[in-house]
């Protein structure tokens, strides 16, 4: 897997434009999707899924001339595992504890 790619994916706002409409919609054509980035060119919406199908984040399929684009939420959730989770499990867990501890009744 490339970290790398994901992040750069992922560092746009307009691919997590595209990401967040796929995920409401999966399966759009490039047409439906040039709508979520109205101010940008068709080539330009193009790029952008390139780069984001670089990264595995989405995939193509073709259905007769159209061609449909999915989310592929593999590479995000990879990416939550390796450096979200283990980052900020052993803080949360601290601030659990201590919340059950400062909401114990006293003896």
């Amino acid at each position: 897997m490339d970290d790398d790619g994901v992040f750069k994916a992922l560092a746009d706002s307009g691919r997590r434009a595209l990401l967040d409409a796929l995920f409401v919609r999966d399966g759009q054509s490039v047409q439906s999707l040039c709508a979520v980035l109205p101010s940008m060119t068709r080539f330009g919406v193009m790029k952008h899924i390139g780069v984001l199908e670089a990264a595995n984040l989405v995939t193509a399929q073709r259905h007769g001339r159209t061609k449909l684009h999915f989310l592929n939420p593999i590479p995000i959730g990879r990416i939550a595992d390796r450096w979200i989770s283990k980052y900020a499990q052993p803080y949360t867990r601290a601030l659990l504890d201590l919340a059950d501890d400062l909401e114990r009744p006293s003896a």
